[in-house]
């Protein structure tokens, strides 16, 4: 399974890191997580620098793909040359979208009649792009997944798991980031989110 972490220059550090991280507990010989970004480099809203693993196109052929936030999300989605290398398909990916990247998967129409989780700074644009935006966590439908808030990711990396290799992995990739003494309340919690969405399948 291959899964792509879109990021670009301005990202935001929690959501393609920890993303990173939680996706990267699951130790099975065909799991691969990648940063996807259009350059071979990128910086954070922070100043770090990243080395992408993949050119941007390239997640188009991921069996999932996670959409991190940043502060130039809507010079993003102006660039029409970045966009059109975004094929993505729920048909046969898994999307997930966090914070101001919720704003990317609206402007590719892929979220339609879906409603959808963002951040307080992102909803006004989200809404402007005709999405509904929900007061919650995560929701998904079908294949695409929204977050919204930074430690969120936590959740839309435990959502592709769980989809992919199952809840019990989701839950134990989960338990080891957690903090002590409050692992087993923070599983709960961090499963009773994403759960009722797994359920409706």
């Amino acid at each position: 399974m291959h899964i792509a972490i879109l990021t670009f220059d301005g990202f935001n550090e929690l959501d393609s890191l920890i993303a990173y991280g939680v996706l990267n507990r699951i130790k099975q010989p065909d799991w691969q997580v990648s940063i996807a970004s259009p350059s071979l480099q990128v910086s954070s809203m922070n100043g770090l620098t990243l080395t992408s693993h993949i050119p941007l196109h390239a997640a188009s052929q991921a069996d999932a793909v996670i959409i991190g936030s940043g502060v130039q999300t809507r010079q993003v989605v102006a660039n029409a040359e970045l966009m059109a290398q975004l094929q993505l398909d729920p048909s046969r990916q898994l999307l997930a979208a966090q914070c101001s990247g919720t704003l990317i998967l609206a402007k590719l129409g892929l979220l339609q009649a879906i409603p959808a989780c963002t951040d307080l700074t992102s909803k006004p644009w989200v809404q402007e792009a005709g999405i509904h935006i929900l007061n919650q966590p995560f929701f998904a439908k079908g294949n695409i997944a929204t977050a919204g808030g930074c430690l969120a990711s936590a959740y839309l990396a435990a959502w592709v798991i769980s989809k992919l290799a199952g809840a019990a992995a989701a839950e134990s990739a989960l338990h080891y980031l957690a903090p002590v003494g409050e692992k087993d309340s923070y599983v709960a919690h961090a499963m009773q989110c994403i759960t009722p969405y797994l359920a409706e399948e």
